[in-house]
C-alpha cells in the first residue's frame, strides 16, 4: 500500500478527486480544503494499491499536478483496512512484483548525484580493498565490497536506458567514472606513501594472492556473476522486497578491482592494472546490460500477469468471517 499526498491550487482539486475517486486502486480519499500555502490551495490524500500507482501516477501528471503542485508517494509499511484489502485484491498484479516508477527514478538520481559523501564512500571503500589486497584478505574484500556505494549508479544506467532519460544516464556515467577516478587516484597515492615507508612491496602485489587473486583475473565467470547479481539487485530495488542487496554487493569485485588498479598503478605492475581494469569494465557493463534487461522486462510482463484470485464467494466469506491481512 502507498499514501499518496497531493498538494495543488484550488481549482485542480475537482479534477484531481475525479481521477483517485474512479481508480479501484484507491481504497481511502480524502482532501483538506485551504490547507495548503505554497501553492495556495488544497491537500488530498489517497491510499493506493501499489500495483495501481503508476497508472494513477500518469494521470495526474497529465492533469500538470508536477508542474503546478507537488505528489509525492510514500510507502505504508503497515495498514489495518478492509477497504484498502479489498482494493490491493482488486487492482490486476501482485504488489511486490510492481515497479512504481516515479519511486525507482527518483532513487536513480538520489544514488547518482556526485557529492562529498559518494566520493569519501568510494575512496574510503577502494583504501579497504587496497589493504586487502596487500594483506591477501578476503574478509576485508567483502567489507570493501559492502561499503562501496557504486550500486546505485550503475542500477541507474539501466533505469535512463529503459525510461529513455539521457540526463539521468549523463548523471549516473558521470558519477561512476569520477567515482572511480578519484578513488583509484587516493588509492595511489596511499601505495605510493606505503611504498616510500616500507609498508607495501611490489611483492605484495604482484605475488601468489590465493584469496584475491580473482580480482585482476576476469573471466567468463565474472560476467555471469555480474548479470545475476545486478538482476538480482534491480529486483530488490524495485519491488517491495529489499533482502537481496547485500549479496549482490559482495557478489561482484567492482571496488577491489579498482583498487587493485590503485595499488598498480602505484607499483608500476601493468599487469595488475590492466587485468584489474577488465575486470572492473566486465563488471560494470554486466550490470547496466542486467539491469536494463530486467527493467524492461519486469516493465512489459508485470501488469499482464494478475495475482491469483479467490472466487467472489470465498472473498466475500474471508472478508466477513476473518479479519484481513494488517501488514504489507
Amino acid at each position: 500500500m502507498l499514501r499518496m499526498t497531493v498538494t495543488i491550487p484550488g481549482d485542480l482539486t475537482e479534477r484531481v478527486m475525479q481521477v483517485l475517486s474512479d481508480s479501484t486502486a484507491v481504497s481511502t480519499l480524502a482532501v483538506i480544503r485551504g490547507a495548503a500555502v505554497r501553492p495556495a490551495g488544497d491537500v488530498v490524500h489517497a491510499d493506493v494499491a501499489r500495483e495501481g500507482a503508476n497508472a494513477l501516477i500518469d494521470r495526474l501528471r497529465e492533469l500538470g499536478v508536477h508542474e503546478r503542485g507537488t505528489l509525492q508517494v510514500e510507502p505504508v509499511t503497515t495498514w489495518i483496512s478492509r477497504a484498502g484489502f479489498e482494493a490491493d485484491e482488486e487492482t490486476p498484479g501482485s504488489s511486490a512484483d510492481a515497479v512504481v516508477w516515479a519511486q525507482v527514478a527518483q532513487r536513480s538520481y538520489d544514488d547518482s548525484e556526485l557529492n562529498w559523501t559518494y566520493l569519501s564512500f568510494m575512496s574510503l571503500a577502494t583504501l579497504i580493498a587496497g589493504i586487502a589486497i596487500v594483506l591477501d584478505s578476503q574478509i576485508l574484500v567483502i567489507g570493501a565490497m559492502v561499503l562501496g556505494p557504486e550500486f546505485g549508479a550503475i542500477a541507474a544506467l539501466g533505469v535512463a536506458l529503459v525510461r529513455r532519460r539521457p540526463l539521468l544516464l549523463a548523471v549516473a556515467a558521470r558519477a561512476l567514472v569520477i567515482g572511480f577516478g578519484v578513488a583509484i587516484v587516493v588509492t595511489c597515492l596511499a601505495g605510493l606513501v606505503g611504498r616510500a615507508l616500507g609498508w607495501v612491496t611490489l611483492k605484495d602485489i604482484t605475488g601468489p594472492r590465493p584469496a584475491t587473486g580473482f580480482i585482476y583475473a576476469p573471466d567468463q565467470w565474472s560476467f555471469i556473476v555480474a548479470i545475476l547479481a545486478a538482476a538480482a539487485g534491480v529486483l530488490s530495488l524495485t519491488s517491495a522486497k529489499l533482502g537481496g542487496l547485500s549479496g549482490v554487493f559482495i557478489s561482484v569485485t567492482t571496488i577491489p578491482a579498482a583498487g587493485n588498479v590503485g595499488l598498480g598503478l602505484a607499483f608500476g605492475a601493468w599487469a595488475e592494472v590492466w587485468g584489474s581494469s577488465l575486470q572492473l569494465v566486465l563488471n560494470i557493463v554486466g550490470m547496466a546490460v542486467a539491469g536494463w534487461a530486467t527493467l524492461a522486462l519486469q516493465g512489459a510482463v508485470w501488469s499482464r500477469v494478475p495475482a491469483p484470485r479467490r472466487s467472489h464467494a470465498r472473498l466475500s466469506h474471508h472478508i466477513h468471517a476473518d479479519p484481513p491481512p494488517s501488514t504489507h
